[in-house]
């Protein structure tokens, strides 16, 4: 396991589940993350596909490296996630935000884990990824994913005083670049992040190429993992760290 600091991020290249359980209880401000949908496809099949195949057209398949645990059928991928959401919830304060995203395959799963881990789920975000999105001939478009919310027990009372937020943002899954297969855009992230308070601590245990993390810049203090070491990297990059940091 790898960890570095800089500035106000603390970024590992490691297992999530192993890193969370070295976090003392009620120690993080809230939870924003991406984990792997094990989505895809309409069969078994499909799903145990490489995530480029997956999740790219046929002139993308090489621009983004690939990414791990995104091959579970339905049972394990709940299993699994209620292993890692029951830790996040451990180490989250009482009245932490939680926003996990999905797609409309694993909406049900995703919310089923959110409550079994012990979160009170209060809603569903979706994001419009606007007409960017891969066009299926015949079907309407796959054009929304979606984020799960909700809180570790009541609302603060803080959280009571604040102006309502939008329930629904549209940003290209393009605009801005991508890092990543999945990467999310940081303008996306920006606006979800808006929920959490100013200084509480954002953590990402799934943090992929680090959009999460450039979002917090300035705002939130930010914790990510990233199992895969090349998309690590590319997070490092985009962080500003020096392959010389990275290596040590």
């Amino acid at each position: 396991m790898k960890i570095i600091k800089h500035k106000d991020n603390t970024l590992v290249n490691g297992d999530a589940l192993a890193y969370l359980r070295t976090l003392e209880d009620a120690s993080i401000g809230a939870l924003v993350t991406d984990n792997p949908y094990s989505s895809g496809g309409l069969h078994r099949s499909d799903r145990v596909q490489k995530t480029s195949t997956k999740y790219q057209g046929t002139g993308f398949k090489h621009l983004y490296p690939e990414f791990v645990g995104d091959n579970r059928d339905q049972l394990s991928q709940l299993a699994w996630m209620n292993l890692w959401l029951t830790d996040c919830y451990r180490v989250l304060e009482v009245g932490a935000f939680v926003l996990v995203f999905t797609d409309w395959r694993q909406l049900p799963l995703t919310c089923t884990a959110v409550q079994t881990a012990g979160f009170i789920q209060r809603g569903i975000v979706p994001w419009d990824k606007t007409q960017a999105t891969r066009p299926q001939k015949g079907q309407f478009r796959p054009q929304c994913e979606y984020v799960v919310w909700g809180t570790k027990g009541g609302l603060s009372e803080a959280a009571k005083t604040r102006p309502p937020l939008p329930g629904c943002f549209t940003h290209s899954s393009q605009k801005g670049g991508k890092f990543h297969i999945a990467g999310k855009p940081v303008a996306l992230m920006h606006d979800l992040i808006e929920i959490v308070p100013p200084g509480k601590s954002i953590l990402d245990p799934f943090m992929g190429s680090g959009s999460t993390g450039l979002a917090c810049e300035g705002r939130n203090p930010f914790v990510g993992v990233e199992l895969t070491e090349c998309n690590f990297a590319v997070a490092c990059e985009r962080f500003g760290i020096s392959q010389e940091d990275i290596a040590c």
